[in-house]
């Protein structure tokens, strides 16, 4: 079970990481958390997106998504609450008064489960994840090498675990970055802007695709 060559293993781990590299909503939510709050809600922020990836393997694996890619109904309906939910977390920055920064050392505990919530959402509302996670892991399952779903599975929980290879040093790096925005308002004021420009082009962009 699980039996795969040296060459199957470099092809998905290389893919992995080109794909946890690539920008998205996920990536531009975990470093707008970080520079705008600070190193400890970015790994919230990281750890959210991580569940609502989560939820896309497991249902990759049990089948699920495969309603996402074949009912136009069902893709519009997730994707139309998704770019409504991207929309408005950069409707909500872009109203701000740069005072959405929290001052160094400050972490409240109810704002870091908020923004963890966010993550999951950010992610589990993407129908374009569900739609790739089906139409990429397929073609690594292997005949012979375990049921299929179970190979699913494996690939599916991998690639969340080359994410945590790659996005901590990301959060770290930002962290240090969003200490010198904290320090002037009127910069994190411009950070505001441009991280709610993002989030309204993405959800957008979102709207605005096909399966």
């Amino acid at each position: 079970m699980f039996d795969y060559t040296i060459i199957h293993w470099v092809t998905f781990l290389g893919a992995a990481v080109l794909l946890n590299l690539s920008p998205g909503p996920d990536i531009a939510f975990i470093l707008g958390q970080t520079l705008r709050n600070g190193r400890q809600h970015g790994f919230a922020a990281m750890f959210g997106i991580w569940t609502g990836a989560a939820l896309h393997v497991v249902m990759a694996a049990v089948g699920l998504s495969a309603i996402l890619a074949t009912s136009a109904l069902a893709f519009s309906i997730v994707k139309w609450v998704g770019a409504a939910y991207l929309i408005w977390l950069g409707i909500k920055m872009l109203l701000s008064r740069g005072d959405s920064f929290e001052p160094s050392g400050s972490v409240s505990q109810q704002r870091m489960h908020s923004i963890y919530w966010q993550g999951a959402l950010v992610s589990a509302l993407n129908p374009k994840v569900a739609v790739f996670f089906l139409a990429f892991l397929p073609q690594f399952v292997v005949e012979g090498a375990g049921p299929p779903g179970a190979q699913l599975l494996l690939h599916g929980s991998l690639i969340i675990v080359v994410a945590a290879c790659i996005e901590p040093p990301l959060v770290m790096l930002g962290s240090k970055l969003g200490a010198f925005l904290r320090q002037n308002q009127r910069v994190g004021l411009w950070m505001d802007r441009v991280l709610g420009a993002l989030f309204v082009t993405l959800g957008a962009r979102l709207a605005a695709s096909t399966r």
